[in-house]
């Protein structure tokens, strides 16, 4: 499989489990490749233990990240709630389409539009921001999102939050380094609102 999809742009899979070291390959470009195309969640499996080699698969587009050696009950586990989170399922009649006026999020169809134009998120990123969206104006617990999101082993990876935040945020916030609707609560979470922070 190479960055322009090869297998996996053949087959159309569901998720898709990385490892960083192929051979004759860069697995942060073939994660940006498979972004390019499709949604399905990306999980990296890798030997590489640093912060920084997971920090870069992160931004690439991949969706989690498990260290080796691994448990396989738990990369069960991390497979099913990445598949859980990429599921569109059926729209609630409760659920609605927010407009921040920098951008659109239709919770029911789970979109995201910015000046007329869908934007493309990772599952995971869909996941932080449905949660915030729908808790709107309230603050949600950086424990909180972590838990939601990745499950409560990972309630202290703060830096999974940090990354997804900032992608958001780069990819809907008019000016990324001075949001204005995903704001940080320093400290403690973050939280979503309409109305420009003053």
């Amino acid at each position: 499989m190479g960055a322009r999809g090869g297998a996996a742009d053949e087959h159309k899979p569901d998720v898709a489990v990385l490892d960083l070291g192929l051979p004759d390959l860069d697995g942060a470009e073939v994660i940006t490749g498979l972004r390019g195309w499709s949604r399905a969640p990306i999980i990296v499996l890798s030997g590489r233990t640093a912060t920084a080699d997971k920090v870069a698969a992160l931004a690439a587009g991949a969706d989690d990240y498990v260290t080796k050696p691994f448990d396989v009950a738990e990369l069960l586990a991390r497979i099913r709630v990445a598949v859980r989170h990429a599921t569109v399922t059926a729209p609630d009649p409760g659920e609605r389409a927010v407009d921040a006026g920098d951008f659109t999020v239709d919770l029911a169809a789970k979109k995201v539009a910015r000046d007329g134009r869908d934007v493309r998120l990772t599952p995971t990123e869909w996941a932080v921001l449905e949660i915030l969206v729908r808790d709107e104006d309230l603050l949600v617990t950086g424990a909180q999102l972590l838990n939601e999101v990745w499950g409560p082993e990972h309630a202290e990876d703060t830096h999974y939050l940090r990354v997804y935040v900032a992608q958001l945020r780069r990819k809907l916030e008019p000016n990324p380094s001075h949001p204005r609707h995903l704001i940080t609560e320093p400290g403690v979470g973050y939280r979503f609102t309409r109305e420009p922070e003053r």
